[in-house]
């Protein structure tokens, strides 16, 4: 691990860790000193991620959830705090795109994304921010997109739980930041090579074809920009994060 470790007696749960920008993430928290709880649904992918972090000298425990599921999501807020007495950082990263044309009508596929990139989010807010409250300090983060400042064809409804995610960020800020010396953060990636796709083949296709000669973000750079604003100064609230592959033309 490296010496310098910011974030030393810091716990930080990791939404979506499984992987991508979450396992990322988690990564990185947990080699700037962060103890490290990673969540998700799929516990093989987590256990494995908290058994890499152990053997490179971080800490780190696997708790599985559906962010979409608020009892869930309570239970694994509970249980972290009954192991580690506190939450100082909170990334809410869980997420998932549907791509389609909005003419296909598909309301399941609607709802899958609001009830994960909105209520998800909601949830894990709900859940933590009493606690945060209570002990006057934290630090939310929400992984939000460059599709939360700009729509693009197919990925209308998708956009639009950015969009929400941009706007709940800055009302979080208002309330939260000077009253409570809660910390809130909106990381709004461009295109990011992830499994985000992996479930819509004809889709992840035609995108991996459209790239094949240009440089995507990579998880790590956007974990990054997590671990920039985490590791400010207290006075330091990094409101928003904009991050684009240079490649990206739009």
């Amino acid at each position: 691990m490296p010496e310098a470790q910011p974030l030393i007696g810091k716990v930080a749960l990791v939404t979506g860790a499984s992987a991508g920008i979450g396992q990322a993430t988690a990564r990185s928290l947990a080699a700037a000193g962060a103890h490290v709880v990673v969540t998700a649904r799929r516990l093989d992918r987590l256990e494995d991620l908290v058994s890499e972090i152990r053997a490179r000298g971080g800490s780190a425990v696997a708790r599985t959830a559906n962010a979409a599921d608020l009892g869930d999501v309570r239970a694994v807020v509970e249980d972290t705090l009954a192991q580690d007495g506190r939450i100082d950082i909170l990334v809410n990263n869980a997420g998932v795109m549907k791509v389609a044309p909005i003419t296909d009508n598909d309301v399941d596929d609607w709802t899958t994304m609001v009830d994960v990139n909105i209520k998800g989010v909601l949830h894990f807010l709900s859940a933590v921010m009493p606690h945060m409250v209570e002990q006057g300090s934290g630090h939310i983060v929400s992984v939000g997109s460059l599709a939360g400042r700009r729509p693009f064809p197919g990925g209308s409804v998708y956009a639009a739980t950015k969009f929400a995610i941009r706007a709940l960020s800055w009302g979080l800020h208002l309330e939260l930041g000077a009253a409570h010396g809660i910390r809130i953060t909106d990381i709004q990636p461009g295109y990011v090579a992830t499994e985000l796709l992996a479930d819509q083949p004809d889709t992840l296709a035609a995108w991996s074809e459209a790239w094949s000669d240009r440089r995507t973000l990579q998880p790590e750079d956007v974990a990054r920009a997590v671990e920039f604003a985490v590791t400010s100064p207290d006075h330091v609230s990094v409101s928003e994060v904009l991050i684009r592959p240079t490649d990206q033309p739009t």
